[in-house]
Parts: C-alpha cells; sequence; structure tokens
C-alpha cells in the first residue's frame, strides 16, 4: 500500500513549489542555519584568535553550542507539544538569530563563547522542531520524497560552509560568518510567521518547571564532565568524581520527579517500548561513531599522512557528502522494504566502512581515507532518517515531538560519550608508547612531539572502537520491531 502510495507522490505535490513549499523551505532554512556553522566556524577560528585572543578557550566555541544545544532539546520537543510547533519554531529562530548579531560583535573570547551558549539555545528549538513539522506536514509517503530535500541542507552545508567561511575571512573578516545568518533567520522566521497555520487546542497545561531545571542541570554537568575529562581536570581527580556524579544523582532525581508530574518532559512510557529504546540507542551510537570520525580522521590525515588541515577538511566532507545522498534514496527503500530493513543495510555498509577505517596503514592515501568516509556517510544516511522516522510514525501529534526530540537528546549524548571515551583510548595509547597524550588539548588528546607511529597506533584503538560502535547499532536495529502498530503504546487524549 504504501509503495502504491509513493509511486502516486510527485515532487509538484510536495515540492518547494507546492503549498507546502514556503513552509518546507522555511524548514530548509531553518535546518541550514545549524548545518553550516560547524564547518563555517572551523574555518575562522585562527582568524578569532588573532583578534580576540583566548587561544586555550576556543574549543569552547564548539562545547558550548553542543551543550547548550543538547540541554535544551528534550524541553523544547515538550513545549512543542504543548503549545504547539510553531511558537517554539520561532523562539529557536529568534535566539539563533540574537546569538549571531551578539557573536558578530564579541569584544572577546569569553563573550563570543557566551553568544555562542545563546545560538546552542536556538539550535536546540529549531532541530527537534522542524522534524517534528516535518512529521506532521506530510504523510510516510510523502516524507520519502521530502527526505531529499531536508537531506540536501546538509550535502550543500558541507560544500559551501568552508568555502563561506574562508571568503570571508580572506575578504572581510571573521565577524561576517555570523552576519549572513541574520537575513537567512529573517526569512525563515518570516515565512513560518506568515505560511505556516496549526489548530491547537487551547487546553490549560502544567509546566514541569522542577522536572525542567533537574534535567538542565544534571545533563548540563554529565555532558560538561565527559566532555571536559581528561581536558580540564584529570579523570581520576575530585572534580570529575564532583561533576559526573552530581550530574548522575540530579538524573536520578529528575527521573523521580517525572514519576509524580502530571505532564513530564520525558514520560515514561517512552522508555517501555521497545521501539523508541532501540531507535534511541540507534541515534546514540550515530552520534557517537559522526564525532569519532569528525575529531580523529582529520587528525589521522594531518599528524599520521603529513597532509594539511583543508585535506582533512575533505576527507571528513565526504562524510558529510555520503550521508545526504543516502538519505535521499533512503525513502523509497523503507517504504519498499521497511523501516528495520533498511537500516540493517545501512549498519552493514556503516560497518564495512568502519571496517575499512580500521585497516588504514602508516601510508594510506589520503583518497582512500575519503572514500571509507564516504562509504560511512552512505550507511548512517540509511540508518539515522529511517530509524527516526519509524519512532515518528508510531507517535500521535500530541507526542510526537517528545519522541523526536528525545531521539535528538540521545544522539547528543552519543557525542558527549564519544568524545570521552575516544579520547581517553588515544590517551592511553599515547601515553603507554610514551607520547605527550593528555597535555591538555581539547578532545583529550595532544600530538606535539608524537611520532607518526605512535599517533597512528592510538588512532587505531579510536577506529576499532568505532567499529565496535556499529555492531552495538547493528544490534540496535535488529531488536526494532519488523511491523509496528500504529500508536501502539502511546497513551490517547
Amino acid at each position: 500500500m504504501a509503495q502504491q502510495q509513493a509511486s502516486r507522490v510527485s515532487r509538484a505535490e510536495v515540492g518547494l513549489r507546492s503549498t507546502r513549499g514556503p513552509i518546507l523551505l522555511s524548514m530548509m532554512l531553518s535546518v541550514g542555519l545549524v548545518a553550516i556553522d560547524s564547518t563555517i566556524l572551523a574555518t575562522a577560528v585562527p582568524s578569532i584568535v588573532r583578534d580576540l585572543g583566548g587561544f586555550h578557550q576556543f574549543p569552547w566555541l564548539f562545547s558550548i553550542f553542543l551543550l547548550a544545544q543538547a540541554v535544551s532539546v528534550p524541553i523544547y520537543a515538550k513545549f512543542s507539544d504543548q503549545y504547539g510547533r510553531k511558537p517554539i519554531m520561532l523562539i529557536g529562530v529568534g535566539l539563533f538569530l540574537l546569538g549571531s548579531i551578539l557573536s558578530g560583535l564579541a569584544w572577546s573570547m569569553p563573550a563570543l563563547i557566551a553568544f555562542r551558549g545563546i545560538q546552542g539555545l536556538g539550535a536546540g528549538a529549531i532541530m527537534p522542531t522542524s522534524m517534528t513539522i516535518v512529521g506532521d506536514l506530510y504523510t510516510l509517503a510523502e516524507r520519502a520524497t521530502v527526505q531529499g530535500y531536508v537531506a540536501s541542507v546538509w550535502a550543500i552545508s558541507a560544500v559551501v560552509g568552508p568555502a563561506l567561511g574562508g571568503i570571508f575571512v580572506e575578504t572581510l573578516n571573521w565577524r561576517w560568518i555570523f552576519f549572513v545568518n541574520i537575513p537567512l533567520a529573517l526569512f525563515a522566521g518570516w515565512t513560518l510567521l506568515r505560511r505556516f497555520h496549526e489548530d491547537i487546542e487551547h487546553v490549560r497545561h502544567r509546566i514541569d518547571f522542577a522536572g525542567a531545571i533537574v534535567l538542565t542541570a544534571g545533563s548540563s554537568l554529565l555532558i560538561l564532565g565527559l566532555l571536559e575529562g581528561g581536558v580540564l581536570w584529570p579523570w581520576r581527580s575530585l572534580a570529575s568524581v564532583v561533576v559526573l556524579g552530581g550530574g548522575t544523582l540530579l538524573l536520578i532525581t529528575f527521573a523521580l520527579i517525572e514519576r509524580r508530574a502530571s505532564e513530564p518532559i520525558i514520560p515514561g512510557w517512552v522508555f517501555r517500548s521497545r521501539l523508541f529504546n532501540t531507535t534511541n540507542l540507534v541515534s546514540l551510537a550515530v552520534g557517537a561513531i559522526v564525532v569519532g570520525l569528525t575529531s580523529y580522521v582529520p587528525l589521522y590525515v594531518q599528524g599520521v599522512l603529513g597532509h594539511n588541515a583543508l585535506v582533512g577538511g575533505f576527507a571528513v566532507a565526504a562524510l558529510t557528502i555520503g550521508w545526504p545522498i543516502a538519505a535521499s534514496t533512503a525513502g523509497r527503500v523503507y517504504l519498499r522494504i521497511g523501516f528495520r530493513s533498511t537500516g540493517l543495510i545501512g549498519a552493514v555498509v556503516a560497518l564495512v566502512g568502519l571496517g575499512l577505517l580500521a585497516t588504514l596503514a602508516v601510508d594510506s592515501s589520503v583518497w582512500l581515507v575519503a572514500t571509507t568516509c564516504f562509504v560511512i556517510g552512505l550507511g548512517m544516511g540509511w540508518i539515522a532518517s529511517p530509524t527516526l522516522i519509524a519512532a515518528q510514525s508510531e507517535a500521535e501529534w500530541q507526542v510526537r515531538g517528545v519522541v523526536t526530540g528525545t531521539n535528538m537528546f540521545a544522539r547528543s549524548m552519543g557525542s558527549a560519550v564519544g568524545i570521552a571515551v575516544f579520547g581517553a583510548l588515544a590517551n592511553a595509547a599515547l601515553v603507554g608508547a610514551g607520547g605527550a597524550g593528555g597535555s591538555g588539548d581539547h578532545g583529550g588528546i595532544s600530538i606535539d612531539g608524537v611520532a607518526a607511529g605512535q599517533l597512528f597506533d592510538a588512532l587505531h584503538q579510536v577506529f576499532i572502537a568505532s567499529a565496535v560502535v556499529a555492531v552495538v547499532m547493528l544490534i540496535g536495529i535488529a531488536l526494532m520491531p519488523r511491523k509496528p502498530t500504529e500508536h501502539q503504546l502511546l497513551p490517547r487524549r
């Protein structure tokens, strides 16, 4: 039936020229703001440091964004179910716009870091809400076509981001990497305001303030501890115990609060569903693998193979190009063979790519590295979108935001855990080989004075660990229900 529906869905019905086209364009621009952010900023870091100083603080330009985005996702997702997608999306775009303007006007590195946090809070609303709006507007068969539009944003950002960053730095100055967001955000917000209409049942909601505060504090401490453990403080230190232990205790407290809350931020039924548990596990694994590749493949290309940073960025770009190519075709595949089977194919492809990554040598070709990353990206494209849509398809409107937000929160946690585990593995290998691991570089690894062979041994451990995570991801997909029943296990209102 879905296959027959897919054959009747044309781009004229769901594309940018359709009646829903302006809303889709607004979502694409909003997602594009977040997608292009990291790639355009990375090229401008040297210029920012020369202007503002704070070399040892600049890694926080990325960490604060990830932290703010991750901890706010579940809260925004819940509010989008209570008060509608439109106001939450407008808040997200507005915060990202405000953060961009302030970042462009920043007078010091601490100020820029704080303003990047505001951008992260905006991204925390944009990402889950935009995906939820797409799930609201389009049927399952239509999303098979729409997914190509959304996926194209990431492919374009992977190419345009570094190019724009280089142009602004060379011809204007680094501040324009933030100012360029202003017209895009204004147009996205204006289009959403004018063209997106939703019918909201006006009922009185009880906001779970206690749960929101404790979740934010607990997840902030936990992610902070995972990001900075082995960097700002040793893993076996009082600071590490206090931060990680405090975060864990607060999250346990959050779980107890949610059991009594009338409208919990993350309802208990999310964790009683086999479908949601498996798709969230997959999302967590995806987050860990992606952060491992984007952090350590460039290090391998530069520190082991001896190429410059631009070539290292090219190798990772192959991952971000393969991903949307596969994602754009995943819709047609899962309508034919199902979400689980599509995800399994993707997991096998990704595992093959990660297996190839683990066989790289000290003198491998950078083209082989790029090809390997491209293969991994193809696998991820057949995993991430189908598993998220599988979860969304089981959720009614009033809980779809929570389902989407929980999935994305799991991915953010996976990224934080991946940074910690992979950094610890690389450091242990370097210390064991007499290298300079753990000297305070962000990510927990420094290559100053480390021979290429020693660095290769350390990164080889990371690549093997990534393959192990891919096996866990494959198991999670295999445990997904074959044919989940519509709205199974979800409460009705």
